[in-house]
């Protein structure tokens, strides 16, 4: 198991006002995640001060953390990869353009991120939970998992890191994490989906008890 990281490329290109989100006159902290957790128009595509507002693809923007990932696992046409919280499939039709030939298959929980997904990879999207995953043991060259598992309460957690694990011959995933007080109150501003507030030891803790034996990295909110 090793620490590779793969998204602060992407992660610290985003720029945040963590005070603004907690303080919001119309959407304040509590409403804005009693939204986005329903994983509906709101969390996607609705006002940026409740998620993403609006989640589109942008050329370019997934393609080189595909290109990293396929070229650290040795992906080649024909290898299957699964994406456990795939949202839209940005990210596997990216996988797409890089290896030609790859095999993608994706799972979420959001029925309105599957309905909005790449036309492109839209039929290899599937409804469901990273709890039981719908395959067979070591049924995929790579199980990815990004920025999803940290929404999992303690008792799901248990069972999607296993699950990850079962169905996946590597595995990579990344999660919300802190270091220090003032990480851990940006994330606690930033985030409005996190149920899973882990110290990097507490989730290498996680990954001991699970037996998940994969790569990992983690985003910090600095």
């Amino acid at each position: 198991m090793s620490y590779i990281d793969f998204m602060s490329v992407v992660h610290k290109s985003t720029k945040r006002d963590y005070l603004a989100r907690v303080n919001d006159a119309e959407f304040p902290k509590p409403k804005a995640a009693e939204l986005a957790k329903k994983w509906d128009y709101d969390y996607w595509d609705g006002d940026r001060r409740i998620c993403y507002g609006g989640y589109r693809y942008m050329e370019g923007r997934w393609e080189k953390v595909a290109r990293a990932m396929a070229e650290h696992y040795g992906l080649k046409p024909g290898s299957k990869v699964l994406d456990v919280g795939c949202g839209k499939g940005y990210l596997l039709y990216d996988f797409t353009k890089v290896v030609p030939g790859i095999e993608v298959h994706g799972i979420d929980v959001s029925e309105y991120a599957l309905a909005n997904a790449k036309e492109e990879v839209k039929d290899r999207l599937q409804h469901g939970n990273a709890t039981a995953l719908p395959f067979a043991d070591k049924s995929f060259d790579l199980v990815i998992s990004l920025t999803t598992l940290h929404n999992l309460h303690n008792y799901d957690l248990d069972k999607a890191l296993r699950e990850v694990e079962r169905v996946g011959k590597e595995k990579y995933i990344c999660v919300e994490s802190y270091r220090n007080e003032q990480e851990k109150a940006n994330l606690l501003y930033w985030q409005v989906t996190c149920e899973a507030f882990c110290t990097p030891q507490e989730w290498d803790w996680w990954f001991k008890m699970t037996g998940y034996t994969g790569d990992h990295s983690f985003i910090y909110f600095e």
